[in-house]
């Protein structure tokens, strides 16, 4: 993986990052290159074979449906999980946005439609966004709601009287957004009598060119360029009953979205870990051939001071990434103050060490060439997306007050 990365995406990557090249091709080519797709279209057969076979009556024994017990981290198991999380690592060590643009569509797309969408949906839509065929967005975040995307939320689906919906409203920093194939809709739903802040919260899949949808070409951003991220503005899209997700108005409102920024949150530690592993590599190179004042800086203990704590903060990371990949292995989640304070911590410790490894090359840090000031731009989305570091410890200290 990491030679791929070397050879297919360091050389492409002022393209991806300032020069407006979309991430798919390189994505796709990874994907297949290491038999990604094939795997991802296997398991998404398996599991619709299963759903299948559950719905038409077939007992568990016949379709072959058993399950590995939990509680127990087989060496299987965490190889397959390790080896899900090693891309996320490897990649993040130079370009984090590739990991954004193919989480949202993999993670958050596919990952909303698979767990909650219907059977029908299922098929029509997920096997691609899986395999990368087409490109996902997850489109939650309006204008005037970051933090409080459900209470803020004035994006809206109105009831046709025919079975079908009616959808208007603005979506802003959506990840994939100008290039999306297949889009996550979340709004409310106008309901009479009911307070809007207490209205249900749905939502729908949508295609790219249907009418009344406009997708803004990609915004220009301090850092992860290589991710496109723009706006969608709905104007009277009218939505078949088909495109409810999970062909319910109970189908993906509130906790259906906690669930996806849970496992968005968890992801985070994967990102910061390959990103200080790369600060701390460059920052212990430049400090051994860096000579000032007659001798290497590296022998300074100021600079020694902060090379130690960028350790300090890998093997951190590195312990929490393992513990994630034996909890997962084992067929368990992290709660959600688990997750929360995971992601808390990484976004917090790539920043600090990504911020001191400019410190340590200095002026030579502040330019493109040395790719340290890449990296600190890079990790600042880290405390913002997925939940900002403050909206974390509120998640934390709330979880932890209620199971107290």
């Amino acid at each position: 993986m990491r030679d791929f990365v070397e050879k297919e995406i360091v050389p492409i990557i002022d393209d991806l990052e300032y020069n407006g090249v979309p991430p798919y091709d390189v994505l796709r080519k990874l994907f297949t290159t290491f038999g990604m797709d094939e795997l991802a279209g296997s398991n998404f057969d398996k599991q619709i074979a299963r759903e299948e076979s559950r719905a038409s009556g077939a007992s568990a024994e016949d379709s072959n449906t058993e399950k590995p017990a939990t509680g127990t981290a087989t060496e299987e198991a965490m190889d397959a999980v390790a080896m899900g999380l090693i891309p996320i690592i490897e990649i993040s060590r130079h370009c984090q946005g590739l990991i954004t643009a193919m989480g949202v569509s993999v993670g958050l797309t596919a990952g909303a439609i698979m767990s909650k969408g219907s059977l029908a949906q299922k098929k029509k839509y997920a096997r691609d966004l899986l395999t990368l065929n087409k490109v996902g967005a997850w489109a939650i975040t309006e204008p005037n709601s970051g933090s409080d995307a459900f209470g803020a939320m004035k994006a809206t689906a109105r009831r046709d009287g025919k079975g079908g919906y009616i959808l208007n409203g603005n979506k802003t920093f959506i990840t994939n957004g100008p290039f999306a194939d297949t889009i996550v809709f979340i709004c409310r739903l106008e309901e009479d009598g009911v307070e809007a802040r207490d209205r249900k919260i749905v939502s729908f899949i949508l295609d790219s060119g249907m009418e009344g949808l406009e997708q803004s070409a990609p915004f220009k951003k301090m850092g992860i360029g290589s991710s496109p991220t723009g706006e969608l503005f709905l104007s009277d899209v009218h939505a078949g009953p088909e495109r409810l997700m999970g062909e319910s108005e109970d189908g993906y409102g509130r906790s259906g979205a906690k669930t996806t920024f849970s496992a968005e949150r968890s992801g985070v530690a994967c990102m910061a870990l390959g990103l200080v592993e790369r600060a701390l590599e460059l920052s212990l190179e430049y400090a051994q051939t860096r000579v000032q004042f007659g001798e290497p800086i590296g022998n300074y203990q100021l600079i020694q001071l902060k090379l130690a704590k960028m350790e300090v903060a890998r093997l951190n990371l590195e312990n929490l990434v393992f513990r994630f990949i034996e909890t997962r292995a084992a067929g368990k989640d992290f709660s959600l103050s688990e997750a929360s304070a995971m992601k808390l911590y990484a976004a917090q410790s790539a920043m600090e060490v990504a911020t001191e490894a400019v410190q340590i090359f200095g002026g030579a840090g502040y330019m493109r060439a040395t790719r340290v000031e890449q990296l600190m731009r890079d990790a600042k989305i880290l405390q913002i997306y997925a939940g900002t570091d403050e909206m974390q410890i509120v998640a934390i200290a709330r979880d932890l007050l209620a199971n107290a």
